[in-house]
Order: structure tokens, then C-alpha cells, then sequence
């Protein structure tokens, strides 16, 4: 095991491994199919990359996280180490040339989306490929009975096929027992083999508040506790709105969403990491990929609908070790919610069938056409043309993303293209008529080879750079050569996109799974329950809660969370317990008094002592409560 001691101290400057990193590793180099639960932090990526390091070839990166897959490749390039990404929205040409180098130098690293997995252009290149391990990341979505399944990863069983003897590392961050065993039996295990870090986080407390007002709780928790925060919401909407609030109150924080330009999004988190904003509020678009060890707070403004997201999201607290809050934040109407989303989220296959129609009509897409293309998709214009509920279009669009049909990307890049679309002798003609333009015509002909035969993929960024000109200027160039006929011009798309994986069918052919989503609606349903049972808990240790769900019963009592310090401050000696009960009868014998007066009234005792001794005093029908709320001797 030196040799990944070296590789690790070598390219990552670490001297020693996290928890079960070096186990997971040793079990890779075995050639062990492996399934690695490690929570968000706790270092998933070096699991498969330093085993990769240590083999010849190249390791096959499976990830649906675009913009964590370029974060991945970019950040191994700078440690000198060839790796590459194909991902939605490269075209033929550029998708072959990746192939080409992958296969023909000495890349290590091939990122892949799964949805490029089963197309005749990789297959073609799958066997030159020289692969030394399999590694999947955000395992979860293989599973139907999972929180976030994804068609396209049931296609990486037809790769092990093509790769027989090469061992695969499944990784996620939760998944339950259940989920954990599909995983392994999805992706063709030989048998189980499980890495599975504890759930415990002994220096993260959790709490949940029943509250009135969000924002003033949310301002009263970022006062008493300092430093690098975030806050989660549940809509782009509120996002803003609590960013604003916050800022009013003199807390300097940015709103985040995939709304959001590309460039806008990495400003505002690059602005975070460097602690230049204290607070980033954000829909779950943020946070996968983000190594910031030193959050100390992170606020769920607005309830989760499953303890895996709550889990992965409340767990960016406190990587540094030191203490750190999860807050959840909640109101009774949002409970009530909760136990509907079944019927929400899974809506009936003729209102499937309507938003289908609507769709295919918004892309006007002609019968039996669309198979393989993308389409520009702006959800909000969709559901305002025709007129939809806003939560049964997303999630009729997410049945049929499940059923193997559309694919729906919010983070698609597409870059940029140019063709000359003249011929030399017109373009020659128009050089000389238009001075100003020759020098960014000279540039594209010299930079992009094979411009004039067919659309290839330019970035504004570069010209601007090579001919010392602003980017704005370079696109209004751009554009005008586009205007005056000499280049076919398509400024890049950073759109959400439709990808339809069938062509289309008449509406009335549509069909659903009804077995398969009748049980992922259950299941569903399940996950709600435990949710709410977590909400709701006033005893049990919050840690051990989450601990059990995701099968790990070693979990201890973290003493830290709210329940825990509400046992502990609740613990009544015989002494107290005396003092308390007589406090209360000498102010009550006089006259009724209301609840909160009371409670008011008896300073200096902590009030879950109050309520114990209270509630013990009731029982034993020594005291009892009017309709006025009042208390009285009986």
C-alpha cells in the first residue's frame, strides 16, 4: 500500500487517508466490485482516482453531474494529469476526437455522462479504450426504489458486459439497506461487498423549530452563530427574496439557482468560498462538488421531501471538524403538504398524457420525429403557453424522463459553432470592402481548422484574447459577419435542453410502467413518513434517527443535538422537582392563571423542567387546564 501513499502525498500533498478511503482502495486494486457509502465530504472522488493512478489505463468516470464532471477534469489537469469529459451537448465531431485522444495517449481519466454510454460513436471506441476500473458515481440513481433514479444508469449493466473482468467502484453518499442491495445486484456483483462509513457526525448538532416566522428565526440563528452559512429554499423565488432580507439586515449573502447565468453562478460561489459573502442561499442546485471545510451553519428554510437529500445537504456543516449546526425549519401547513406530495409527484397517466401533448406541441415536433435531438426548453414559457400547473408539468416531465423517453438537462453547454458559408473569392471581396472585420476573419481561419467545411465549435474568449479586443465587441462582430451572409454563426446555448431519447408518439400511445411507478410511488411515500417522524421526533437523538434510516445502528447519542440537550436539561433531581411543585401551587392557589403567565412568572427554572413537572402535576389530576387555557388547583 505505499505506492497510494506516495500517489496521495504525491499529486493531493496528503499524508494520510480519511477514514475507509485506504479499505475502499485496497478492495479496487483487488479487482473487487466495491460499493463505498461515504457522507458528503468525506472524500469519494480519491476512492477511485488514486487506485486509477496506481493501474495502467485509464479509469471510466460515470457521473449525470456536468458541471462537477468539468470541476473533476479541470482540477486533475492542474495536477498534470490527462482527463477528459464527454458530456450532453458536444457534438459528433468533437465527441470523436476525445475518443481518439482518450484511447491513442495517456489519459486516466474518461468522464462520462450516462446517457452517452449506449450511443454507436462510444461503442465503436469502447474496445480501443484501454479501461482498468468502472467507477459510478451518485450510485443512488440506479436504483427505482432510490430518492433519485435515473433511467439512463440501468445502462451501465450493458457495459459490464462489454467489460467482464473489470471491477466496478459504486459510489454515493446515502442510500438505504434497500437501495444499497439493488445497487449492488443493478450493476452485476459478484457478491456484496459494502463500505459503509458511520453516519455519525459527533461535531454536528441538528435541531428542528416549529416556528412562526422563517426569516426572523433564520436572522436570529446567523446572529448567535457566527461564520461561512448557507441556506436552503425551496423555489428560485425565495431564494431572492431571503437574500434580500438578509442583506437589509446588514448579513452579506447572494442568491443561487440554476436560473442563473454560468458566469453568475461561479461568481457568486467563488465569492463564498473566499468568505467574501457570509451567506449563500440556495435552491439544491448548489453544493455538490463544493470542498469548503470551514461551513458552520447550514439552515433548511424550507422542509426537504426526503431524509437523503436533508442528509447530504445539512452534512456541508462542519468538514473541518470543529462544531457546526443543521438547522430544519418548519410550519404546520408544510407537514400537511408533506403527506400529499404522493399524489403531486406521481400524477395519474392522463394527466401525464396531457403535459406530453402540451410538450410536443410547445417543440412542435412532427409525429414519429424527434429521436436524438435537443431542444432549447424554458419551463416557465411552457407552462405559461399552455396553461399548466406548474407541479404537475414538472413532475409529469420527470415520469417521463423515468419511463426512458425525454431526457431534461438543466446544465447543458453547448459552445458556440461557426461555418464560413461563402465562398474564398466572395470572402476575399469583402475583406478588403470591410477593413475593420479582416483581422477577426484572419483569426477564425488560422485557429479552427476546417472552418469552411463544416460547423466547428469556437470560444468567443479566445479570439477576444488573441485579437486584444473586448468579448462584447468580439460577439458584435461575430454577429454582423453573420448578418452580411460570410459565417453561420450559433452563439453557444447554455439553455436548459429536452433530449429526446424516442421519437414521438401519438398521445393516445403513450405508455406507462404502471407496476414499476405504482411501487416508486410507494416507496415514496415511505420516505415521506420517515421524514416527517424525524420532524416530529421530541425524544430520540437526532443523529441516531438519521443513523438507522441509512442502516447504520452503531450510531451513539450525540448529546449535542436538540432533543439530546432538551433530555439533558430536562433531567429533574428530586430537589428541583419539589421546588418547582411548590412554586406552582403558591402562584395558582390564589386564582387561575393562564399558561404562558405562568410559565412567565417562574424565572430562573429552564422551561422543559417547568413542563415536566407540569405535566407530571395533571396526570396525577392535582391541577387542571380550563377552555381558557387557564390552570387551576382541582
Amino acid at each position: 500500500m505505499d505506492s497510494i501513499k506516495n500517489i496521495l502525498k504525491t499529486y493531493w500533498q496528503y499524508d494520510s487517508f480519511r477514514p475507509l478511503q485506504e479499505e475502499i482502495i485496497g478492495s479496487v486494486l483487488e479487482k473487487n466490485d466495491t460499493l463505498a457509502l461515504l457522507p458528503t465530504g468525506g472524500g469519494k472522488s480519491l476512492c477511485f482516482q488514486v487506485p486509477a493512478l496506481a493501474m495502467d489505463g485509464l479509469c471510466l468516470v460515470i457521473s449525470p453531474l456536468i458541471a462537477l464532471m468539468k470541476d473533476q477534469v479541470e482540477n486533475l489537469r492542474k495536477k498534470n494529469i490527462t482527463a477528459f469529459a464527454i458530456v450532453s451537448g458536444m457534438d459528433r465531431i468533437e465527441i470523436t476526437k476525445t475518443l481518439k485522444v482518450a484511447s491513442g495517449s495517456n489519459c486516466k481519466f474518461l468522464y462520462v455522462s450516462p446517457e452517452r454510454l449506449e450511443t454507436n460513436i462510444f461503442r465503436e471506441y469502447l474496445p480501443s479504450l484501454p479501461v482498468n476500473l468502472i467507477a459510478v458515481d451518485e450510485a443512488h440513481c440506479i436504483s427505482q426504489w432510490g430518492y433519485d433514479f435515473r433511467p439512463p444508469y440501468l445502462r451501465i449493466a450493458a457495459l459490464r458486459d462489454e467489460l467482464p473482468d473489470i471491477p466496478v467502484l459504486a459510489l454515493t453518499a446515502s442510500a438505504t439497506p434497500e437501495v444499497q442491495e439493488d445497487i449492488c445486484n443493478k450493476l452485476k456483483f459478484k457478491k456484496l461487498n459494502i463500505f459503509r462509513q458511520s453516519f455519525e457526525r459527533p461535531n454536528l448538532s441538528y435541531s428542528v423549530f416549529h416556528v412562526d416566522s422563517k426569516i426572523n428565526k433564520v436572522i436570529d440563528i446567523l446572529q448567535k452563530v457566527e461564520g461561512s452559512s448557507i441556506i436552503y429554499c425551496k423555489s428560485r423565488r425565495r431564494t431572492k427574496e431571503i437574500a434580500d432580507l438578509l442583506n437589509m439586515n446588514e448579513i452579506k449573502s447572494v442568491f443561487y439557482h440554476a436560473g442563473l447565468s454560468r458566469e453568475e453562478r461561479t461568481e457568486r460561489q467563488e465569492a463564498w468560498i473566499k468568505n467574501e459573502t457570509r451567506c449563500i442561499v440556495s435552491t439544491n442546485a448548489f453544493g455538490m462538488g463544493i470542498d469548503k471545510s470551514e461551513v458552520r451553519l447550514v439552515i433548511h428554510a424550507d422542509v426537504p421531501d426526503c431524509l437523503e437529500n436533508y442528509y447530504q445537504e445539512a452534512g456541508r456543516a462542519g468538514r473541518s471538524g470543529q462544531r457546526a449546526y443543521a438547522v430544519l425549519l418548519y410550519q404546520e401547513k408544510e407537514t400537511e403538504q408533506l403527506s400529499i406530495l404522493p399524489e403531486i409527484h406521481f400524477p395519474s397517466p392522463e394527466n401525464i398524457q396531457i403535459v406530453y401533448q402540451a410538450l410536443i406541441n410547445y417543440l412542435q415536433i412532427p409525429n414519429g420525429s424527434g429521436e436524438g435531438n435537443y431542444y432549447d426548453f424554458n419551463i416557465a414559457d411552457f407552462i405559461r403557453k399552455f396553461n399548466l400547473d406548474s407541479q404537475l408539468a414538472v413532475y409529469a416531465l420527470k415520469a417521463l424522463e423515468q419511463e426512458e423517453l425525454i431526457t431534461i438537462n438543466e446544465q447543458v453547454f453547448i459552445p458556440s459553432k461557426i461555418e464560413f458559408s461563402t465562398r474564398k473569392e466572395m470572402l476575399y471581396e469583402f475583406e478588403k470592402n470591410n477593413p475593420a472585420l479582416e483581422p477577426l476573419i484572419k483569426s477564425l481561419l488560422r485557429t479552427y481548422e476546417g472552418i469552411f467545411d463544416q460547423p466547428v465549435a469556437i470560444h468567443e474568449k479566445t479570439i477576444s484574447r488573441l485579437l486584444n479586443i473586448s468579448l462584447s465587441q468580439t460577439e458584435e462582430d461575430l454577429k454582423r459577419l453573420h448578418f452580411e451572409g460570410i459565417i453561420r454563426y450559433i452563439p453557444q446555448a447554455d439553455k436548459p435542453q429536452i433530449y429526446f431519447i424516442e421519437n414521438r408518439v401519438k398521445t393516445e400511445d403513450l405508455r406507462i410502467n404502471h407496476l414499476n411507478y405504482g411501487k416508486r410511488k410507494q416507496q415514496y411515500k415511505l420516505r415521506i413518513e420517515e421524514l416527517l417522524n424525524y420532524i416530529h421526533n421530541k425524544t430520540g437523538c437526532r443523529s441516531q434517527l438519521i443513523g438507522r434510516y441509512f442502516g447504520d445502528i452503531s450510531v451513539k447519542a450525540c448529546g449535542i443535538c436538540d432533543t439530546c440537550l432538551r433530555q439533558k436539561n430536562s433531567n429533574l433531581t428530586k430537589e428541583e422537582f419539589n421546588t418547582i411543585h411548590h412554586r406552582i401551587l403558591e402562584i395558582i392557589e390564589p386564582a387561575p392563571m393562564h399558561t404562558n403567565d405562568l410559565l412567565n412568572s417562574l424565572t430562573g427554572i429552564r422551561k422543559e423542567k417547568l413542563w415536566k413537572v407540569i405535566e407530571f402535576l395533571h396526570a396525577e389530576q392535582k391541577i387542571a387546564v380550563n377552555e381558557k387555557g387557564e390552570i387551576k388547583l382541582k
